[in-house]
């Protein structure tokens, strides 16, 4: 089993910026793909952003030039540096991996391990 802590969130105004962790258990961190989604209230959990084993990284449309996901493989630990912040953007933020290390970036249901979550809030 592997355990994925979300940490970073917060409440930050239009403009601004945050950085999320992941950190996770377990000794085959760097076989993972990697994958950050969100959720807000009565909504469903969409796709942000993807770092698979080789490095690749793919970005949902609505964060493409805004956030960036990265990983320390010596760490075992996920980022997501999240710059010009929208009320938009507000959610929960949850860290999520893929045993296979390749998946689709964007189906959530080929991750086998979920975080918590850690709420993200913009204010307007």
């Amino acid at each position: 089993q592997v355990q994925l802590v979300e940490s970073g969130g917060g409440l930050v105004q239009t403009g601004g910026s945050l950085r999320l962790s992941c950190a996770a258990s377990g000794r085959d961190f760097s076989s993972y793909a990697m994958a950050w989604f969100r959720q807000a209230p009565g909504k469903e959990r969409q796709f942000v952003a993807q770092i698979n084993v080789g490095g690749n990284t793919y970005y949902a449309d609505s964060v493409k030039g805004r956030f960036t996901i990265s990983r320390d493989n010596a760490k075992n630990t996920v980022y997501l540096q999240m710059n010009s912040l929208r009320p938009e953007d507000s959610a929960v933020y949850y860290c999520a991996a893929d045993i296979t290390g390749i998946t689709p970036p964007a189906l959530q249901t080929n991750y086998d391990y979920w975080g918590q979550g850690t709420q993200v809030t913009v204010s307007s």
